[in-house]
């Protein structure tokens, strides 16, 4: 695991997963995404461990998706570990933004969310677009009082980050709401949606999280595997799985349709451009 964008740390039962990209607000490209996948199933196979924590170096949790730092690596290969589907670098068009999507976006959540040990995400400042995903994977979610939070990208004509889970975690009237108008919502109002377990002074942040990782790891680990299972269950029972392939053949639609009339799978935004945007809403 590169030290360079991720860290990993053991406190006691706690493993503390660190996105470590501060100068691009922990914009996540993939090798920051197989990084994390890493630490992860180290955190899995040490039974010291008893619980993880998901956390971001800096000002912010993370700005989401990679789309223009200096980092991005679209172009480059690594070891399918989600999904089961050829490599994307050498496909041209949706054969290849499918392959890459389908196995570093929604397979790597998919896979994230089925971790059998507690997860918990420790959000400060920015939680942006792809960002949401990686908080929404985690069992619970402990927040600043100065995180904000956004799915911006229907300005790009696209109907949400690749797993789509806004309508679960938000409900079906907040998720348009985030949708619609692209604009930030607070740490109050994710809580108030139902989003966050937690908010807590900024100070007190990293401390207040991990001592919550600690008393959740004083249960039975397999009890805590087994309930974790059961209520994921119910929540693809609600259709959340079956919703997110749906959604996610509309967002590589959207994709299409841009690269169609435009040339610019993204319609001509960047992360400059969402992000002035995103600050002007």
């Amino acid at each position: 695991m590169s030290d360079d964008v991720v860290r990993y740390e053991r406190r006691g039962p706690v493993a503390l997963v660190t996105m470590n990209r501060p100068e691009y607000r922990n914009a996540q490209n993939s090798a920051m995404t197989y990084a994390l996948d890493e630490a992860f199933t180290r955190a899995v196979d040490d039974a010291g461990v008893k619980v993880i924590v998901l956390a971001g170096a800096g000002k912010h949790f993370s700005a989401g998706h990679d789309i223009g730092t200096p980092g991005r690596d679209v172009d480059k290969s690594f070891e399918n570990k989600a999904v089961l589907w050829w490599d994307h670098v050498d496909k041209a068009g949706g054969d290849q933004r499918f392959a890459r999507e389908s196995e570093v976006y929604l397979g790597m959540c998919r896979r994230w969310r089925e971790i059998p040990k507690p997860t918990l995400a420790s959000v400060q400042g920015a939680c942006i677009a792809g960002a949401l995903m990686l908080a929404w994977v985690c069992d619970m979610i402990i927040a600043s009082d100065d995180a904000f939070f956004a799915d911006p990208v229907v300005r790009m004509g696209i109907p949400g980050v690749e797993y789509f889970a806004h309508p679960w975690v938000l409900g079906p009237r907040a998720a348009k709401e985030v949708l619609f108008t692209g604009e930030r919502f607070s740490a109050q109002q994710a809580k108030e949606w139902g989003m966050l377990n937690r908010i807590v002074p900024r100070a007190d942040l990293e401390a207040e999280t991990l001592a919550l990782a600690e008393k959740i790891a004083e249960m039975p680990p397999f009890g805590l595997a087994l309930t974790k299972k059961a209520v994921n269950q119910a929540e693809d029972l609600m259709g959340m799985r079956s919703g997110m392939d749906s959604a996610f053949g509309l967002h590589h639609l959207a994709h299409a349709h841009n690269a169609e009339v435009g040339g610019d799978s993204l319609a001509g935004q960047d992360a400059r451009s969402m992000r002035d945007a995103n600050k002007a809403s």
